[in-house]
């Protein structure tokens, strides 16, 4: 079925439509939850959450393109992640020193498969974590982070450049685990 017939059935609230709907973007929706998410059950709840705001929305939504569209059923999980992070798990905004950067193998990303960097993401301290999506998977610019995650520019900056120093050592740590593997083999 076509995205705009069947968002225009979702308006007219018939639930076979919804429920197509649902079937058709739950997966990618909850994996973009999850990204932001330490949990499968908080990104579970979350998207359940972000489908009700959607569903919602609806009748105010003007369809122009399923790019248009699709990328408003996303910020409205965006939207709703980020509503979770603030009730449920603080966007704590980690001021450590993490050190200087490690060097990483040049192949190194090469040889990570997704899910791998999908569990190294996920490693991130929240505030770390937050901004990384926000700037590196969703595209946003440090202006809007900051306006979105109520920072400034500066720690929306900062924090990204701390989550790639991180990033950096958990995949320099990885690395070695795997060649100490390697070597006992």
């Amino acid at each position: 079925m076509e995205l705009a017939k069947l968002l225009q059935e979702c308006k007219e609230e018939r639930l076979t439509a919804q429920k197509w709907l649902f079937d058709q973007f739950s997966t990618r929706y909850f994996l973009l939850c999850r990204r932001y998410l330490r949990s499968n059950e908080l990104a579970e709840e979350c998207m359940m959450n972000g489908f009700l705001c959607i569903f919602k929305a609806l009748p105010n939504f003007e369809y122009q393109n399923d790019g248009a569209a699709i990328a408003w059923m996303k910020r409205i999980m965006i939207n709703e992640c980020l509503r979770s992070l603030r009730k449920k798990e603080p966007l704590l905004l980690v001021a450590e020193e993490l050190g200087h950067e490690m060097p990483v193998e040049a192949n190194a990303l090469d040889n990570l498969a997704a899910e791998e960097l999908f569990q190294l993401i996920t490693q991130l301290p929240t505030g770390y974590r937050t901004v990384f999506n926000l700037y590196a998977v969703e595209g946003l610019k440090h202006s809007e982070i900051a306006q979105e995650l109520s920072i400034t520019e500066g720690t929306s900056k900062s924090q990204l450049n701390k989550a790639r120093m991180m990033l950096q050592q958990l995949l320099a740590a990885k690395n070695n685990e795997t060649n100490a593997q390697r070597k006992t083999k």
